[in-house]
């Protein structure tokens, strides 16, 4: 991160708008704290080590090696794998700042037309505008379609049976079934 980065982030309204990605900016500003952060406690843990004495001073240096070593390595691994998880998450805060820019699906098709027709040498596409009507103008008129008529009423059946009787005797309806035998 730059200087001239630095100036853009606190001038401008990067910080209060949320339409952009700052985190994977910021990591470099971290791993400057943090090694500041160990530099003092290296100097802090010295003095207080020898303010003791000459031996516990000498213990002091060998743990500020150690310690200190391992603190470096530690801050190192973290910020790595920070500035790891932005790049795999990269691609959905893309998704995020693309979502915010699209007022609906018809702008989204119409900014993939233009693209195409900026890609292409055909002219077919570069009027967008022409066949996709946009969302804010209202449906075109449509004469409304007249009733339907009511459908008369069916006409009343007379019943299968009459009352008492259990079951009508049969009558031949087709062919297969043979004529009974009168005799």
């Amino acid at each position: 991160m730059t200087l001239d980065d630095l100036k853009r982030l606190f001038t401008r309204q990067t910080l209060f708008r949320l339409d952009a990605i700052l985190s994977p900016k910021l990591v470099p500003i971290l791993y400057a704290l943090g090694l500041a952060g160990i530099l003092l406690w290296a100097v802090g843990h010295l003095f207080w080590t020898f303010g003791f004495g000459f031996g516990n001073g000498l213990w002091g240096l060998l743990e500020i090696a150690v310690f200190g070593l391992l603190l470096l390595v530690g801050l190192r691994i973290a910020c790595e794998a920070l500035l790891v998880w932005f790049k795999a998450h990269e691609q959905s805060g893309e998704t995020v700042n693309r979502s915010r820019y699209s007022a609906s699906l018809l702008d989204e098709v119409r900014d993939a037309i233009r693209d195409l027709a900026e890609e292409g040498e055909d002219g077919d596409y570069a009027e967008a505008d022409e066949y996709i009507t946009p969302a804010t103008e209202p449906a075109p008129y449509v004469p409304p379609v007249p009733p339907v008529p009511p459908v008369p009423p069916a006409t009343p059946r007379s019943p299968a049976t009459t009352s008492g009787e259990t079951h009508k005797t049969p009558r031949r309806t087709a062919k297969r079934t043979p004529p009974k035998n009168v005799s």
